[in-house]
């Protein structure tokens, strides 16, 4: 009992900082990526709070066209750390590497494709109230959503006034998530 008593709090405090650090690096990637507004000021704070890792890891791993690798680098070594962390403190066991890094590429889709879901459907409630006003907020969310509700709009017919690619890409995405993520799930079992 003694050792549980401080290895839930430090568990919680370790995944936390963690999730929200990779989640910061993420939204950078994924504005960079996407042809984000950088004048926004939560693209700003984005920026400031993620510049000086990526500053240095800029110098060993270049860009790849749009893709700013060293971002993706930085994300999986991030997750790696924070999985690697936490099993220790639970297990205090030797970490398999593949299954570690399996395990992390599999956080990160699923961070992606919750991150996707929350803007889709955050931007489609936004719709609803107050619609054609700025809000920094809202700049990014359009920014996020737009690529894969471009997507569905090609798919789907205009329907008189009626927008239901938000609703198409919930559904993709979610059936997305349901079909990535099991086998990768699978994968880092059988190597562990």
């Amino acid at each position: 009992m003694g050792s549980s008593y401080m290895t839930d709090p430090i568990i919680f405090l370790i995944d936390t900082l963690f999730s929200l650090y990779i989640l910061a690096a993420l939204l950078r990637f994924l504005l960079q990526w996407c042809g984000g507004d950088f004048y926004n000021p939560i693209s700003q704070f984005l920026v400031k709070i993620t510049h000086p890792p990526l500053k240095i890891l800029r110098r060993f791993v270049p860009s790849i066209g749009k893709i700013d690798t060293s971002s993706l680098v930085l994300m999986l070594a991030l997750q790696m750390l924070a999985d690697a962390s936490i099993l220790l403190l639970l297990n205090g066991n030797m970490i398999n590497i593949g299954s570690l890094a399996i395990t992390s590429i599999t956080q990160l889709i699923s961070l992606l494709i919750n991150v996707l879901v929350f803007a889709v459907f955050a931007r489609a409630i936004l719709s609803w109230f107050n619609p054609g006003s700025f809000n920094a907020a809202a700049s990014i969310l359009e920014t996020l959503s737009e690529p894969v509700l471009d997507v569905c709009r090609r798919v789907i017919p205009n329907l008189g006034g009626i927008d239901l690619s938000p609703m198409a890409a919930l559904l993709l995405l979610q059936l997305a998530k349901m079909v990535i993520l099991p086998p990768l799930h699978e994968l880092a079992g059988l190597i562990g």
